[in-house]
Order: C-alpha cells, then structure tokens, then sequence
C-alpha cells in the first residue's frame, strides 16, 4: 500500500491525564535523538509525563506512543507530493489532539515539512504561548535556515518559544531575530552517547544508503556495484549494511546480488569499518567522527534536485565537510555517484594518508561538537516545560 493511500487510526488519548510534554519526531535519526533527550529528561524530572509520535527509541525512553511516524518519512517534493492525501490526514489528527488534550509543552524535532506547519497552525489557532495561549512550543534540532529557505528562521522567531541547535553556526544564523537560541553540542556527543562506528583498517566496508526508502532505492544499488567493482582488485573483502528498522532491512535485502559477501545489521550494533560509502545523512556524521574514511554518494528525483539546486546557497552537502570547511568526504552528487568513481574512493581509502587524514578531521569535529557545559539536553527541555506555567 502507498503512503498516499494509508488510512490513520484515531490517535489514542494520553494514558494518565494532560502530558507535561508531546514530542513530535518524523524521522528515524530523530527518534532516536528525542529518544535520548526524553531519557534526559526524565533524570530531570522522573515524573514527567510524555507522549510522543515517533518511533521505538521514544517508546523505550518512556513516552507513550501515539503512532509510529518513523514509518513514514519522505524526503523531497516530488515524494512528498506523492504522500500528501497522508501527510493532510495526518495534520489533520495530530492537530485535533492537540486542541482536545492541551499538553503543556509541544518538542518539534526536526522534521520540518510537518512540524514548522504544526507550529504555523497552532499560533494561528491561539494555542501556542506566542499566539496567545497556554502551550509553550520548543524546536529541537533547526531546519536548515543556514542552508535554503533562510527567511523561515523570522516565521519560526514568531511562533517558537525556544529552539535548541546542535551545531555551533547556527546561533548565529538567527542573530537578527528575538528568539531564544542555544547551542547543546551535538546528539552524538553529549554524555551517556557511545558512538557506535568506529574505524578499522583491516575492518568491511560500510555501505550507508540512509534511513529513507525512496533515497535508499536511489543509491544502494549504486553503491553495490561500487562495491563489487572494488572487490576485483581486492577479493577479500567485505561489506556491512545498516538498517534503523525491519521494513528498511527487508527492502536492502531485496536489492542484494546473489553472491554479494555483504552483512545487514542493525544501526543500533554499528561496529568497525575500513572505508564507508556513505549518503549525506546523519550516520555519514557518525562516521567521520569515528575517523572512517570514506566519500558520500546522492541521488534525488531528478527535478528535486533541479529545484533544490536553485534554493541551496551551500558548497556541501555532508555536515563534517561544511563543519570543517573542506571534503573531508568527497561528494559525488546525481550522475557524478558513478561505479567507477566510488569504487575509485574505496581503493584510495586504504592508502595511510587518507586514514591519517581522517582522524584528524575526526578529532577537528569532536572540538567542535562539544555542546557547553552545565546545559543538558534534559534541562533544556524541562526549562521548557516548567515555563509554561
């Protein structure tokens, strides 16, 4: 059944009284950072009551989960517009749960095609602080204001109460607004977080199409045949796939050649890689700060990257790059992530001077990562809910 054509059930209403806390995270990659923030939180404040549309990292945390949105994440407008009988249904519900149980605090995290409009909404309803309401509206981890759509960050200034980053430029990117803005250091590198990755020069190599199924039908047959490709020249090796869920484990599967020496695995185990083939979405992140060196491969609907074309103002796609100002990863972007090329990086990823490059760029981003001390995540959220009132 296509997205497009799914129905949602009634979302249940909250099992003991108005939550303190409705976390909204579309994404796999943010579930699993408001997985971590509601554990946070909840040393804060141990009664805390917290429900969720999200995935099963938020339901570990404690939240009660309304519905697993993680099973329905898209990226680009073509896709989306392909889901949006869905996405309006959606908005729909979520926006009636919010009317009917009040919570105290809404945490948007990330996400922003669904969340920036709930946040839209619920201003002009009179719901949230900032419209004249009584529920406070907390932002975690920013839209790309830095990137594309720049003027958002003036509509977010008037709907937010507070928005909580995780790279250190984008305070500075809302500078010229009244918002309240905080850097907190990454997901990655805040305490308790064990980086999952780690390097290994004699180690498979890690092949990363992403956490979302219309990109990930993109590139990992790309990428496979890179693999093989590198594989005539070096006969031993091997290669490891992640996968954030059962439904992205069974698609990869689908896609492997007979014969492919290539072990699927949950994203949660990680483990030692020799090179990486990465796209340009968080798990690249985690790699480039185990030291892994690698290079990204992308490809989008060819209009959505036209179009994205014309609104990113940026000289990289992968955020080490843009974080260190240089291609830590080399970038291979539409017809440019050719089997040749890739297979090229992974035979170049062995030499010493690529792996010694690499940890130091590991170590370049560690420094600067490293959110402020005395600011948890869990503070910053509970700050946020107990000003609500």
């Amino acid at each position: 059944m296509k997205k497009g054509e799914e129905s949602i059930v009634d979302l249940p209403p909250p099992a003991d009284g108005r939550p303190d806390l409705l976390v909204i995270a579309g994404e796999h990659s943010g579930d699993e950072h408001a997985g971590r923030m509601i554990q946070d939180l909840k040393l804060e404040q141990p009664g805390v009551k917290v429900a969720a549309l999200g995935g099963r990292h938020l339901e570990s945390a404690g939240a009660q989960l309304l519905m697993d949105l993680t099973h329905s994440s898209v990226v680009g407008v073509f896709e989306v517009l392909k889901s949006w009988s869905f996405f309006r249904q959606l908005f729909k519900q979520v926006m009636e749960w919010i009317r009917v149980h009040r919570p105290r605090a809404i945490c948007l995290v990330d996400y922003p095609g669904l969340n920036l409009r709930l946040a839209q909404k619920l201003y002009r309803e009179g719901l949230s602080k900032k419209g004249g309401g009584d529920i406070r509206l907390l932002y975690y981890i920013s839209p790309q204001v830095w990137a594309w759509k720049a003027r958002r960050r003036f509509d977010m200034a008037r709907w937010l109460d507070s928005l909580g980053v995780i790279f250190p430029f984008e305070v500075e990117a809302f500078a010229d607004t009244n918002l309240e803005v905080q850097f907190l250091g990454h997901p990655f590198l805040t305490e308790g977080y064990v980086n999952a990755m780690h390097h290994d020069p004699g180690g498979p190599v890690f092949l990363l199409p992403g956490s979302r199924r219309t990109a990930t039908a993109r590139i990992f047959p790309i990428l496979l045949k890179a693999f093989e490709a590198h594989r005539l020249e070096h006969p031993e090796a091997r290669a490891v796939s992640l996968y954030p869920s059962g439904g992205m484990r069974d698609l990869l599967e689908s896609m492997i050649p007979q014969g492919c020496p290539i072990e699927l695995r949950p994203s949660l185990e990680g483990g030692s890689a020799g090179s990486v083939l990465t796209s340009s979405g968080t798990m690249s992140l985690a790699c480039a700060l185990a030291g892994i060196p690698g290079a990204i491969a992308y490809r989008a609907n060819p209009l959505t990257y036209i179009l994205g074309r014309s609104l990113v103002e940026i000289p990289f796609l992968g955020i080490a790059n843009l974080l260190l100002r240089k291609s830590m990863y080399p970038e291979y972007i539409q017809q440019a992530a050719s089997v040749p090329s890739l297979a090229a990086e992974l035979d170049e990823c062995r030499g010493l001077e690529r792996v010694e490059r690499a940890g130091l760029d590991a170590k370049r981003l560690h420094d600067l990562l490293a959110g402020p001390t005395g600011l948890s995540l869990g503070r910053w959220i509970a700050k946020g809910i107990s000003d609500s009132g």
